[in-house]
């Protein structure tokens, strides 16, 4: 995840604001309206968007402290911190907004000029009204409903236990379906029912600060932001989403059968959805953890464990972000600053509260780029490491562009690229770095195996990557009202990932509150987008090396090329419309599901011969 306060008008913060932006600031009387000191004309607009750059990288630089805190010491005077700078910063964001607005309508604004109006205008993301009080209200709302998340405890056997520790053991495979459900319906009870009521009136503060920036309601302005109509956004994940699903269902058959296999029809019937707790995860949005239950006879056992490896060589946490950086080095990008070694929080502190939830960090945007995690020593944590330095590097190459530009082409861009990285994470890379023995590495006849781990996590989380958002563009249009909240979410999780609560859930559950970024107001498509993207970018990545085999065994490794023309597209930043950024390094201006149905390609063929005579669909 990459750090996005709500109330930052732009999502990015990185390096220091141009110097135009500088003076124009300074050049500013407060006591004139703005229009009187940025007329109504192209160089009045390019003069106020100046200031206004200026002005809310300023504001960045002290809400990120504020909010580093808040996350990594949780008290009710850090939350109080929190909601003040987040008010003031939403009020900055509105206020702007609606201003971006009026400016955007002149003639003869230069293209520069009306793509950074066009982003101050949709880049919020939950927008408050101008009415008063409204703003404090909102950030209260949201930095309650973050705290309450990080603060979140279900049980094991009657015994409490953290966030952090309830989602591992979610994938511990010698608990009993009736531990996985308690757990499962603990977390779901105790962390979302409570939010409820905070999270409907959330929803109408910020619908009321959408429709004055002049759309129809929140979600339909965060589908705005993707340089294309909310329509023409919808149209083209779903047409991602159609092109995906038949690899999902054949991933969902042959799944569903080992379920049954393993645990009978009274606990997961042989037809129908799978049971949520059942698939090693608290969502059920990747399936990586039971695959030792599904693996194929013969090519399923790999002959290692990343986080086996990583304990036989007594690799703590700080050893593992060092290897992910030794990554990134390896393709010639910059080593890590001394600030950051000393500033992530790496491990859960013993002595008090934090947001366990991993992400990545630009704090002063020029070179204080951090990763707040609570990092365990196994196979998960060591990809999402990779991942979430995917950020930081972003972030640094971009640092030169303009305050609005300080971003990724669009949201999806900047989940892919750690993304796309971590697929890298091959058996050849692992010898690479002296984690696995030569003679350890899985032959082709293994290639099934390998495919079928990987497709447990990217291709299992298509149908989630796309519900959680259409669940939320739903409660924003209000066709999915406070008293049909959960069962709208039970109802698109059945729909879209054949899944089923483990339990009878009550009329006044939340279940949506359960998953991070629902209390967090993290907009959820970036990922589902990031799911494609990483396959193009690693496609194109592999052509760039010269790879010739199979493209699940490739690894870029060490190959510069590859990383100078990465970070030709990183340092673009949101300078241009994603399209050029991805063809830049990809030469195509679609975003396309291809690459990931080649990847998958030998696995899908080997699903359809297993789920041959079986029931598919839920």
């Amino acid at each position: 995840m990459k750090f996005a306060p709500v109330a930052l008008a732009a999502l990015a913060v990185s390096l220091a604001a141009p110097a135009h932006a500088q003076e124009a600031a300074q050049a500013m009387d407060e006591t004139q309206p703005a229009a009187e000191q940025y007329p109504m004309t192209p160089e009045g607009a390019a003069q106020w968007v100046a200031m206004v750059e200026k002005d809310l990288f300023d504001y960045s630089v002290d809400a990120s402290r504020v909010y580093w805190v808040n996350a990594t010491y949780i008290t009710d005077d850090t939350d109080a911190l929190a909601a003040q700078v987040g008010a003031e910063g939403t009020e900055k964001s509105v206020e702007y907004a609606l201003e971006a607005a009026k400016y955007a309508q002149i003639d003869g604004l230069g293209p520069d000029v009306a793509r950074k109006l066009d982003i101050l205008r949709n880049g919020l993301v939950l927008p408050a009204p101008t009415t008063p009080g409204a703003a404090t209200e909102l950030n209260e709302i949201a930095t309650s409903l973050n705290s309450q998340y990080g603060k979140g405890k279900g049980t094991l056997n009657g015994q409490e236990i953290s966030g952090s520790d309830i989602e591992a053991e979610m994938g511990n495979l010698e608990h009993t379906p009736e531990e996985f459900a308690e757990m499962w319906e603990s977390w779901h009870d105790n962390v979302g029912a409570p939010m409820k009521g905070e999270y409907a009136r959330m929803v109408e503060i910020a619908n009321e600060g959408a429709t004055e920036l002049g759309f129809d309601n929140v979600g339909a302005m965060w589908r705005s932001g993707y340089d294309m109509s909310p329509e023409e956004f919808t149209a083209m994940t779903d047409r991602l989403w159609e092109e995906t699903k038949p690899l999902y269902q054949a991933l969902h058959t042959y799944v569903r059968w080992k379920l049954n296999e393993k645990y009978g029809d009274a606990v997961q019937p042989a037809d129908g959805p799978i049971r949520a707790d059942l698939l090693g995860n608290m969502w059920a949005q990747e399936w990586g953890n039971i695959y030792p239950l599904v693996a194929p006879e013969g090519s399923g056992d790999l002959g290692y464990d990343i986080g086996e490896l990583l304990e036989a060589q007594g690799k703590k946490p700080l050893d593992m972000v060092k290897t992910g950086e030794g990554f990134y080095s390896s393709l010639g990008f910059e080593a890590l600053p001394q600030t950051f070694w000393d500033r992530s929080l790496f491990t859960k502190p013993a002595d008090r509260e934090v947001v366990c939830h991993a992400s990545a960090w630009d704090v002063d945007n020029v070179d204080d780029i951090r990763i707040k995690m609570c990092i365990k020593v196994n196979a998960d944590d060591f990809v999402t490491i990779h991942h979430e330095l995917g950020h930081n590097y972003y972030q640094r190459a971009y640092n030169e562009q303009p305050y609005l530009y300080l971003n990724g082409a669009n949201d999806g861009f900047h989940e892919a690229i750690g993304d796309f990285v971590a697929l890298s994470i091959t058996p050849e890379y692992l010898v690479q770095i002296n984690l696995l023995q030569r003679d350890q590495v899985p032959g082709a006849d293994k290639d099934i195996g390998l495919l079928l781990r990987q497709a447990m996590d990217k291709v299992a989380f298509l149908p989630f990557g796309l519900l959680v958002d259409k669940w939320r563009w739903g409660v924003f249009d209000g066709s999915i009202t406070p008293d049909t909240y959960n069962q709208a979410w039970v109802d698109l999780k059945r729909e879209y990932q054949g899944i089923t609560p483990p339990v009878k859930r009550p009329a006044d559950a939340f279940d949506p509150g359960a998953k991070y970024h629902i209390p967090g107001n993290t907009p959820y498509m970036r990922y589902f987008l990031a799911r494609i993207l990483q396959f193009q970018f690693y496609q194109a990545a592999c052509e760039q090396a010269g790879w010739t085999g199979p493209l699940h065994r490739c690894s870029f490794y060490g190959n510069k090329e590859v990383g100078q023309n990465l970070n030709a597209m990183l340092e673009m930043g949101a300078s241009k419309p994603w399209p050029e950024a991805l063809e830049a390094f990809t030469g195509t201006r679609e975003m396309s599901a291809k690459p990931m149905l080649e990847y998958f390609a030998p696995l899908k063929d080997w699903l359809d011969e297993q789920n041959e005579g079986k029931p598919t669909g839920w």
